[in-house]
């Protein structure tokens, strides 16, 4: 009997101890996974802080967000990437300080300057973003760092980069659309290099979604298809068709994913998701945040052309592919993937000269999507053209035939048609400004 009340008055001092220290030091719990895929808890204890104080009530599940993620563990409070200077464009007085709800690469760029860095010359910075406005409303140093980035160079065999290209053309139809479409669409992918209001460009959480920051989450392919999915770039559903992919929706619950950047291999990852492939430090190869570093072609192009780098990109790529498979395996698979991309560029190109004989001959105007002649090429080139692509690079060969290739013929066979016709008829069109048939660039 002494000994249980010994125990309880124990337990309460315990107890009581406890809750001053919680009290006193604002103590969170992050969950960790172990790399056998179990839990473990590593509790954080932090100075009292208001913000978490305030917000644990106000908005609960951020508090909860942030408490599971490294930046808790790394002693990384709200204030650091919220309080700015009451100077800051957008900035707004709360609680006695000055806080931004904007989070922009300049505020990750104090940590993580070479992510940020690789970012800015990559297709998910500006590039993105100016395929939909266009390259005029940027500012001075804003255009500097476009007009770096290699992608933006023009062809290196003479002439400009073939339509489709993501450059400084505005998009066609993000024009005829309108604000009350495109903010919901468009807007809702190419945002990811979108300028902020410090000047800075680009939004790390498109990708790194808040407030937890998780190493897994942002390794996962379903990542990659809030944007990489569709008819018109569906590499998400390729994936999925893919053996990579089966292996991953099979397999991926036993994959090693918080392993350290830059550690990773095939004892981790036995299969690639797309970041394996694109942007993970994996065998040999380091991490990267330019998610072109690999690639061979601009596969997203009307015609698509080799990369400027593409030599290079392409050993970096064979270095990862080298992981798992032989050189013969490899240089087979890369023989094939550039036929292909050849004798896609060859419909198209056939598709694209009956266009523009048109606009030659006056039998049509030069302006994008004013006849469902030019909407039929469109659909050729961005819909058919790129998934045919896309899926033979990505070893989806249902993609590449039946919602690919196999399209690409039907509608070449209609635009011939619709071209005849319109000779037929002999309507002339008013003329536009360039003398060509103009096709929208995304």
């Amino acid at each position: 009997m002494l000994r249980g009340r010994i125990a309880l008055v124990a337990a309460l001092l315990t107890g009581i101890v406890m809750l001053i220290v919680v009290r006193a030091t604002r103590s969170w719990t992050v969950v960790s996974t172990t790399p056998a895929g179990g839990m473990s808890t590593l509790r954080v204890a932090l100075p009292a802080d208001k913000c978490v104080t305030c917000h644990q009530r106000e908005t609960p599940s951020i508090v909860e967000q942030w408490s599971r993620s490294t930046h808790a563990a790394k002693r990384v409070t709200c204030g650091e990437c919220h309080e700015v200077a009451k100077t800051v464009a957008g900035a707004k007085e709360h609680f006695g300080t000055h806080v931004s709800p904007e989070i922009t690469s300049s505020t990750c760029q104090r940590c993580h300057p070479d992510e940020v860095k690789q970012y800015n010359r990559s297709r998910h910075g500006l590039p993105a973003w100016t395929a939909l406005v266009g390259y005029d409303g940027l500012t001075q140093p804003q255009k500097e760092l476009f007009d770096g980035i290699e992608e933006i160079r023009h062809d290196p065999r003479g002439g400009e980069l073939p339509t489709g290209f993501v450059g400084a053309t505005r998009n066609a139809l993000f024009h005829i659309e309108g604000d009350a479409i495109t903010k919901l669409a468009c807007i809702g992918c190419h945002q990811v290099g979108r300028p902020s209001t410090d000047g800075s460009v680009g939004n790390c959480t498109a990708c790194h979604l808040r407030h937890e920051y998780s190493l897994e989450q942002a390794r996962k392919p379903e990542t990659c298809n809030r944007c990489h999915i569709g008819p018109d770039h569906p590499q998400w559903e390729i994936y999925e068709e893919s053996a990579h992919g089966i292996l991953y929706h099979t397999k991926g619950h036993e994959w090693n994913w918080r392993q350290r950047p830059g550690r990773l291999g095939v004892q981790d990852f036995p299969a690639p998701t797309c970041q394996v492939c694109h942007m993970s430090g994996f065998g040999r190869q380091p991490t990267t945040h330019d998610v072109g570093d690999r690639l061979s072609w601009y596969l997203f192009a009307e015609i698509s052309t080799k990369r400027p780098s593409w030599g290079e990109n392409r050993q970096r790529m064979r270095e990862v592919c080298a992981q798992c498979h032989s050189p013969k395996f490899i240089d087979e698979e890369y023989r094939r993937a550039d036929a292909f991309t050849e004798a896609v560029n060859g419909i198209v190109a056939e598709a694209k000269a009956i266009d523009e004989k048109l606009v030659s001959d006056g039998l049509m105007s030069d302006q994008p999507f004013d006849s469902p002649v030019k909407f039929t090429a469109f659909d050729l080139w961005h819909f058919y053209g790129r998934t045919a692509k896309f899926g033979a690079w990505m070893q989806g060969p249902d993609y590449a035939q039946w919602h690919g290739y196999y399209p690409m013929l039907r509608e070449l066979s209609k635009l011939k048609q619709e071209a005849d016709q319109l000779r037929l008829r002999g309507r002339a069109a008013p003329a536009g400004k360039n003398g060509r048939g103009a096709s929208a660039t995304h």
